[in-house]
């Protein structure tokens, strides 16, 4: 594909041929992710190692959590913890530049076994199922995610197991997103499910069960509408990989836009696995990524220095 084609559709490949050790699958892998971050940010992935049995179970479980009455979702809110672990209510969450919060709740789970001072996991009592699925899912799609990024290294002409030891124990979270029933005659005006907006991690990876209207924003300014099998993980680059690489892979905006009125009071559920390097991971953009065309365009920061700013943005953190 030549640099100024534009995508119709996100690319779809086969994590298998990365890990196949057959030299040529492997490079053609690297050479259509690399492409394709380049161009549009997204792919679709199969054989990331989540069976049908454990999405059900996770699926099934946030179900169950999140109808659960508001008085046992409230024990599991932790406004200390800045929304980086447990039960985070209606409305906390506003999209960069919006005003009016995303028509959302959620819980987020973290590092299974936290190392120094990262908090522990904040799990349902209730709910044993949900916690279950869920550290297992985040532990299928960190696996998945290291393998990405190591394929994203040799893209960038680094050496493979470059990222290994910076998102070793990182701050990864793997969201349970509940979007509840809307009253089209009760909507707030300008609020959406997931409002325009890039992700702020490195790479992040979304069930294909959970991509019904979500949208991305072709270069040309044109929306165009992931669809993706069942068995499929959305991949796309977040701000961090963007800001690394000097805007070589291309962290792209994407929203979830409301569903038609006659369906908007039904119940959707979304659950992205948000990779995040350790605090102290350098953001610097790569040398490799600047040149007289493509001059540097980011000031340097830790991961962590740029995910306090985004979530004072956010409006999950105070300043």
């Amino acid at each position: 594909m030549s640099s100024q084609e534009l995508y119709d559709e996100i690319p779809s490949l086969d994590l298998a041929d990365f890990t196949s050790g057959d030299p040529e699958r492997k490079a053609r892998f690297v050479q259509t992710l690399g492409q394709a971050f380049n161009q549009i940010g997204f792919v679709a992935i199969r054989n990331h190692g989540l069976t049908d049995e454990l999405t059900k179970k996770l699926y099934d479980s946030a179900q169950a959590f999140f109808s659960a009455s508001d008085n046992v979702k409230q024990k599991y809110e932790r406004p200390d913890l800045n929304g980086q672990r447990g039960y985070i209510g209606k409305g906390k969450e506003t999209a960069k530049g919006f005003k009016v919060a995303d028509l959302k709740e959620f819980y987020h789970i973290g590092q299974p076994e936290p190392v120094g001072d990262m908090p522990a996991n904040v799990l349902p009592d209730e709910f044993p199922e949900f916690s279950e699925a869920t550290l297992t899912a985040y532990r299928t799609l960190e696996n998945a995610g290291k393998q990405l990024l190591r394929a994203i290294a040799l893209y960038l002409e680094l050496p493979e197991n470059y990222f290994d030891d910076k998102v070793q124990n990182g701050d990864s979270i793997l969201r349970a997103l509940h979007y509840f029933p809307l009253d089209p005659e009760t909507t707030p005006d300008g609020a959406v499910r997931a409002a325009a907006h890039g992700d702020i991690n490195l790479i992040t990876l979304l069930m294909g069960a959970s991509a019904d209207g979500l949208e991305v924003l072709r270069r040309d300014g044109k929306w165009i509408g992931i669809t993706a099998l069942p068995d499929q993980v959305v991949v796309n680059v977040g701000d961090m990989l963007d800001r690394l690489t000097n805007h070589k892979l291309k962290s792209t905006i994407h929203q979830v836009v409301n569903p038609p009125r006659e369906k908007m009071n039904q119940s959707r559920y979304s659950i992205p696995f948000f990779m995040h390097p350790r605090a102290d991971m350098d953001l610097t953009s790569l040398k490799s990524c600047i040149d007289a065309e493509h001059p540097k365009l980011y000031v340097d920061m830790t991961a962590g220095e740029f995910l306090n700013e985004r979530l004072m943005e956010l409006g999950l953190k105070k300043a």
